[in-house]
């Protein structure tokens, strides 16, 4: 049984269960799925003043902050226990894209030619590091969710809004992937 945890499982197992979980989370309160809504209630939590954004009932929502760190121990339990030694398989088309760019490792599940402190601290690492962590939580609080949030919940309980930023989310990682990475990637 633990082999076949550990095996990559096919989109057709993968996909309906991340789906199965919009209707059992409405059927078992009515309660929304997404993860970046914690921030705030983090911030509900440990910093009680009277901003009205962070004046709110967050124990109504407590249970998603434990959501959150079951993904955490969850993903602590994967790597130490579940880890699978089967080699990276990486499609030879991206593996010939990437070496123009130095990226020659694939070790692991982040290349190490990119994650590392040295590539953090160059132009290229503070680029994609702070410059795409200040964009992803901007456009986080911008569209008023996460992908996860949206594509699947919003989808799933057909909100206009939520169809938007999934077009816009798909826009946006074709475009940085195709067009913005590449140019980053030659600096």
């Amino acid at each position: 049984m633990i082999e076949f945890i550990k095996q990559p499982w096919p989109w057709y197992i993968g996909g309906p269960l991340i789906g199965l979980t919009v209707p059992a989370l409405l059927l078992l309160g009515n309660k929304h799925f997404g993860i970046s809504s914690n921030l705030r209630h983090a911030c509900a939590i440990c910093f009680p003043a009277k901003i009205p954004f962070f004046n709110y009932d967050y124990k109504k929502e407590i249970w998603n902050l434990f959501f959150v760190l079951g993904i955490f121990i969850g993903g602590i339990i994967s790597a130490s226990f579940l880890l699978n030694d089967s080699p990276i398989q990486v499609d030879q088309n991206l593996v010939n894209s990437l070496a123009v760019y130095g990226i020659t490792d694939y070790s692991s599940m982040l290349p190490p030619d990119i994650y590392n402190w040295e590539f953090l601290f160059s132009l290229r690492g503070l680029i994609m590091m702070i410059g795409g962590g200040f964009l992803v939580g901007f456009g986080t609080r911008y569209a008023g969710g996460c992908t996860s949030g949206h594509s699947i919940m919003g989808l799933s309980t057909l909100q206009w809004p939520s169809l938007v930023a999934t077009i816009f989310f798909m826009i946006g990682g074709i475009i940085m992937s195709n067009l913005l990475l590449p140019l980053i990637l030659a600096l």
